[in-house]
């Protein structure tokens, strides 16, 4: 690519430690002509792949495409890191140019008949070329990518398709600006006394940061991040305080004006049902769902269902608790969303005689972040050293090399952690670059991993320990099991490196690794006292473990409501008006009306921004593999087992998508799961209770 004024050549040309990009050499104004450049050369490379007038071979037609676009890649990956996790007004209108640009960019690609005709040829003759098992898999992915992209299509039709997903990615970026534009223009200002009944210094502290932030010194904010929305709503005294905090917070994305979603929603399923039926499906589910795990969405909604059930039932108890207390307390209203955490965390405190402010003090970030490696150390064999001093893309950001036994470097990661105003909610991983083998045209044989997550932990005083509650804690552990995934990839090609597996399945390295959080010999060890240093004594320790599953019902109608919906959303032929469709389908299930989908339609990021599109269910699909998974190291006795964990990263941790799933998981555990684990794991049920259904 050129350098010239126009062009920094920072953006390709990462020549930072050991590869990483030069991020102090980036400016928001460097973006623009970088796409404009590394686009026409992609489209250069891919011409020069088409047009070749040998006859297609698997280098020469696959493998060129799976290293084509390399400067593309680099600079979409800083650029779209910094729309997600320090975005400002000028990143935001290029985002809004830049999606549609890309997806006309991606349409023209799929849509070519010369490169289809070499990818087709290739793929009827699979049988006969010698193929391992890995280039089967990336050329299947590549045939079914091409034809999922209209390449069999009449013309008309491809431009069709073309338009509408052009128009979906704008939609999608819109959407998601617009949940960021309601999440930061709102905040509750409080004043001392009796504003903060109830309040613990820790929540205390992050609300002054978040107050300062907005200009409010010496004031306190409660802001819709969850780091600070959801502990107030379980520790502030003030019902009228928790009433208008939840209802700001349920209301992101539906406010009418300019940010509203409702009509993005309408226009989003309507032409993702036309995409479907171009491409020849019944519905945009069969679409997203053919090449999962799970297949179909039948399959997807009898595990939902099955678990609803049991959800159900079961937060059916635990809000005939919560409304015993409210009335013990002289009280006479009834049991609302905005009351469900507070006093849930009162009858926890009695029930197991421990409050979630009295854990928090022995969960310091900088703990659990050295519990997660240590983990890794003990299951994997590699270490984290950090590396000071080096510029990463905000001064928050810490940059760590990851190490093996023989020191060796296996890949370069980044963590971010807390909440700012620049940043979108929520906590992911991705990558600046993922592991493979293939040589590249500038010299670099393969590349290594560059990993990073980003969190939204309440930032603490100046001086002070940043204190996490436990389920932030799983959180760190959940996103750190995924930059795992992406870690220890051992593959030859990037399409099927680190996380580049089924939706369904992505989901398992990460929620397997939050079950090492509570290993007692992890807790004993990294759960000290920020002011003593003492461990969590063991009674305390006794009591957390005794409540994994307690508020369970109430967590998973959460979760399975919004799944149940993403389904029915992408299951109609038509779907005029949303909310009547998420209305109509909560009535149907049954919903308590103490309860709210844990992502409401206008906010729902996963399903209308953000990839998981008719796959919200995938949380649950993947929970499913992992209570059975780590049934596995508990069945020898041992955490650590050292052959159960080199079972697990040989076939799950670095095999990316070079493998089918099943068979992936099959050769790690033997078998494929059924849900009795999970159910179990989740206190819905009990062996008992299963074994006997079954009889």
């Amino acid at each position: 690519m050129p350098s010239t004024p126009e062009f920094n050549p920072a953006l390709v040309e990462w020549n930072g430690l050991h590869g990483l990009p030069r991020f102090d050499a980036l400016n928001d104004g460097d973006f623009a002509p970088a796409f404009d450049a590394a686009l026409a050369a992609h489209e250069k490379e891919i011409d020069a792949i088409a047009g070749n007038a040998e006859a297609p071979t698997f280098e020469n037609t696959v493998a060129a495409l799976e290293v084509a676009g390399d400067e593309l890649s680099r600079v979409s990956a800083l650029f779209w890191n910094r729309a997600g996790a320090h975005t400002n007004d000028t990143i935001q209108a290029l985002e809004r140019d830049i999606s549609p640009k890309m997806s006309r960019h991606y349409s023209k690609i799929g849509m070519n008949a010369a490169l289809f005709a070499r990818i087709d040829a290739l793929w009827e003759a699979r049988e006969s070329l010698g193929l391992t098992l890995e280039q089967t898999r990336v050329l299947e992915r590549h045939w079914k990518g091409f034809v999922k992209s209209g390449a069999k299509l009449p013309k008309p039709e491809q431009e069709k398709l073309a338009v509408i997903n052009e128009r979906l990615a704008g939609l999608g970026t819109q959407f998601g600006q617009n949940v960021l534009a309601d999440e930061k223009s709102w905040a509750l200002i409080l004043s001392d006394g009796a504003d903060l009944d109830g309040i613990p210094e820790f929540l205390k502290d992050a609300m002054a940061a978040a107050a300062r932030e907005r200009g409010e010194e010496g004031k306190f904010a409660v802001t819709l991040s969850r780091s600070i929305i959801e502990p107030f709503l379980t520790f502030s005294e003030r019902r009228d305080l928790r009433e208008q905090a939840f209802k700001a917070w349920v209301a992101r994305g539906e406010n009418d004006g300019a940010t509203d979603n409702r009509g993005i929603i309408r226009d989003t399923l309507e032409l993702r049902d036309q995409v479907a039926k171009l491409l020849g499906y019944g519905n945009f589910a069969e679409l997203k769902l053919d090449n999962t795990m799970a297949k179909t969405p039948d399959a997807v909604n009898h595990l939902l269902r099955e678990v609803w059930a049991k959800a159900v039932k079961r937060a059916g108890e635990e809000e005939a608790d919560i409304a015993k207390l409210i009335a013990d307390e002289g009280k006479n209203h009834d049991v609302m969303p905005w009351d469900w955490r507070h006093y849930a965390e009162k009858i926890r405190a009695q029930r197991f005689n421990f409050s979630e402010a009295e854990l928090k003090p022995y969960l310091q970030l900088e703990k659990i972040i050295d519990a997660c490696f240590d983990v890794a150390g003990r299951l994997f064999g590699i270490r984290a050293v950090e590396k000071k001093g080096v510029p990463a893309y905000h001064p928050d950001a810490r940059v760590f090399e990851i190490r093996d036994r023989e020191d060796r470097l296996v890949a370069l990661f980044l963590g971010d952690y807390f909440a700012r105003s620049s940043k979108r909610s929520g906590a992911w991983m991705s990558s600046f670059q993922s592991q493979h083998k293939l040589p590249l045209k500038n010299g670099r044989s393969g590349e290594l991993p560059i990993i990073y997550n980003v969190c939204n932990f309440a930032k603490p005083a100046e001086g002070k320990p940043a204190l996490l509650s436990l389920d932030d804690a799983r959180t760190l552990f959940h996103e750190f099991g995924h930059a795992l995934h992406g870690m220890l990839s051992n593959v030859t090609y990037p399409s099927v490196s680190g996380t580049g597996v089924s939706r369904d399945f992505v989901e398992l390295p990460s929620q397997l690794y939050e079950h090492w959080l509570t290993v007692p010999a992890i807790l004993k060890q990294y759960a000290v006292h920020f002011e003593t240093g003492e461990p969590m004594p063991q009674a305390l320790l006794d009591k957390v473990l005794a409540a994994r599953t307690f508020n369970s019902g109430f967590n998973t109608v959460e979760f399975t409501s919004s799944a149940l919906v993403d389904m029915a959303f992408h299951t109609r032929d038509k779907v005029e008006d949303p909310m009547a469709v998420q209305t109509e389908v909560l009535s149907e299930l049954g919903m308590p009306k103490s309860i709210v989908m844990r992502h409401a339609s206008p906010h729902f990021q996963h399903i209308f921004s953000g990839g998981y599109s008719a796959g919200y269910y995938s949380y649950m699909w993947s929970e499913v593999l992992d209570a059975d998974a780590f049934a596995a190291f508990e069945e020898t006795g041992d955490a650590f087992n050292r052959e159960m964990a080199a079972k697990l990263k040989d076939n799950i941790y670095s095999v990316g998508g070079a493998i089918d799933p099943e068979d992936a998981y099959k050769a790690f555990r033997g078998k494929l799961p059924s849900p009795d684990a999970m159910l179990v794991k989740k206190g819905l049920a009990t062996l008992e209770e299963l074994s006997g259904s079954d009889a």
